[in-house]
């Protein structure tokens, strides 16, 4: 069969969407911002040599994309000892915000032995690719304010969330889910954290709002799945819904970031689905990769199971 050349252009000039996103670089723990038209997408950067040692993650990454098809890399922008009272290697997950025109970088480390333990750091820059810095000279959360749980990486996994009225809220945890106000200079707490209950939560919360109901997903259980309950309001209760996504094949772990973007939703997460890189072992446990799938809504406001694809996000 022959093809016309405007055809042949025509089809050449179609970008087809894959997943996982990157082939070229191990991405990790996904957070979304949407600004201006302009999808800011900030990841961890699993630099494991194998899938038989342990999380390696010196920087955070970010990519930016106007279509959720084509991404532009913006390559580092803060590295995890950029907070001077942070170790080396501990770049853990994060999550980004804006708010008056200042860029919140909210991220985990873990602090050096004077202070032991995972803390979470905030950073500040009036641009989302950067350079960022730290924006208060210590943690906002060390391990030794909460005593939930005996574990020192209970304090892990920010996700922010801004209320219409500009309150502003941080969930975080492992193995216990946890909330704290923060006040309106987005640098201070405010008010005693809160524990919340919800079942077989493991890390990783994320908070979104559609309508009149707010949304808390999180990784349950281990090997993780992504669960998720709903509630009238931001303090709860909140009533669980069940599993939103199963378990990403080849890696324990999972974490997840759910927007809007043009009027469709999507579901952000990770897997260790990537071949080798560089010559090294593939992706998996210590070594993942970001992916995404559309997100859907049942009538009355449920969630639909997000399935995961190999073709991603379709132009």
């Amino acid at each position: 069969m022959k093809y016309s050349i405007p055809f042949m252009l025509l089809f050449s000039s179609i970008t087809m969407a894959k997943n996982p996103l990157f082939t070229d670089v191990f991405t990790a723990d996904p957070a979304a911002l949407v600004h201006d038209d302009v999808v800011y997408l900030y990841t961890g950067h699993d630099e494991a040599p194998n899938n038989n040692v342990f999380f390696e993650m010196h920087d955070w990454l970010a990519f930016s994309s106007t279509d959720m098809v084509n991404w532009q890399s913006h390559g580092p922008i803060m590295r995890g000892t950029d907070f001077k009272w942070a170790k080396e290697g501990f770049a853990w997950a994060s999550h980004m915000v804006e708010k008056d025109g200042t860029f919140y970088f909210y991220t985990t480390v873990r602090h050096k032995d004077d202070k032991p333990g995972f803390a979470i750091g905030v950073a500040t820059s009036k641009s989302p690719t950067g350079p960022f810095k730290d924006a208060i000279g210590k943690a906002l959360i060390t391990d030794d304010m909460t005593t939930h749980s005996p574990n020192d990486w209970d304090d892990i996994d920010p996700a922010i969330f801004i209320e219409e009225n500009g309150d502003t809220y941080m969930f975080f945890g492992n193995l216990v889910p946890k909330y704290v106000k923060l006040k309106d200079n987005m640098l201070e707490l405010d008010g005693e954290i809160k524990v919340i209950d919800v079942p077989n939560y493991t890390e990783a919360s994320w908070v979104h709002k559609k309508g009149d109901n707010y949304y808390l997903s999180y990784a349950c259980e281990f090997p993780e799945k992504i669960c998720y309950a709903m509630s009238k309001s931001i303090h709860g209760p909140w009533t669980y819904k069940g599993i939103l996504n199963e378990i990403a094949g080849n890696s324990e772990t999972n974490h997840q970031s759910i927007i809007e973007f043009k009027g469709e939703d999507y579901f952000i997460y990770h897997t260790g689905a990537i071949p080798p890189i560089d010559g090294k072992q593939s992706g998996g446990r210590f070594r993942r990769s970001v992916a995404i799938d559309p997100l859907f809504y049942n009538q009355d406001g449920s969630l639909k199971r997000v399935i995961m694809t190999t073709e991603g996000i379709q132009p």
